[in-house]
């Protein structure tokens, strides 16, 4: 299973037996440039422009943006439970989709734009993970300690960070990725690859946190 982080919290995720999988893309008000992403199923945590731009995305993909399971073939299983987009409840942004992957023998979980601790019942849920893409800029969502705890509580063996502001987002009220990096001894840290691949008998090879 290899990873690609596009740009905000659009990861394109290529399976060994041919799937494509593009999460949360985003469209061109957001200021990352918009690349060319072809996929076979698109998962929506919500409705925002920053995470449901599905026609930048070709090759007529299954769109996933309901709670439930979604069976995309007899080895990939996507799952996705309703959360909340702020503290809320949901009265300041609404909700947001939790997504956790199985294939490979791996369990995947995107985060979409949490914006609070996870409850009991939603840790039950995705954990325990072995890839986490999460959230870590604040204000939208929840900021780099949250985040760092909600890794934790998910025992969640490889992080790859996202929704954080960089030079194409410069303006947005939301904290750069070394907020989040700096809770982590250096020595787990990779933030010099460009794409991911992992598979369940490396999964101990990888550094704990990895910046794409």
């Amino acid at each position: 299973m290899t990873f690609q982080h596009i740009g905000h919290a659009e990861f394109k995720i290529h399976l060994e037996n041919g799937l494509r999988l593009v999460t949360d893309p985003y469209d061109a008000s957001c200021g990352y440039p918009v690349t060319p992403v072809s996929a076979d199923a698109v998962l929506v945590s919500h409705s925002h422009h920053d995470h449901n731009a599905v026609e930048n995305v070709t090759g007529h993909p299954q769109i996933l943006d309901t709670a439930g399971t979604h069976t995309l073939d007899p080895s990939t299983m996507v799952k996705a439970i309703l959360s909340d987009h702020d503290d809320a409840g949901g009265q300041k942004r609404g909700k947001t989709l939790l997504f956790l992957l199985e294939a490979e023998g791996l369990r995947v979980a995107h985060l979409g734009d949490l914006g609070r601790p996870l409850t009991k019942e939603e840790i039950a849920f995705l954990s325990p993970v072995d890839i986490l893409m999460i959230p870590v800029g604040g204000y939208y969502t929840i900021d780099a300690k949250t985040a760092f705890s909600v890794a934790q509580s998910l025992n969640a063996r490889i992080i790859l960070p996202m929704h954080y502001r960089t030079n194409y987002n410069a303006d947005w009220p939301i904290a750069p990725a070394d907020d989040f990096i700096s809770l982590f001894d250096p020595s787990v840290v990779n933030d010099t690859g460009e794409v991911l691949r992992v598979t369940r008998g490396d999964l101990n090879c990888h550094p704990h946190v990895v910046v794409l």
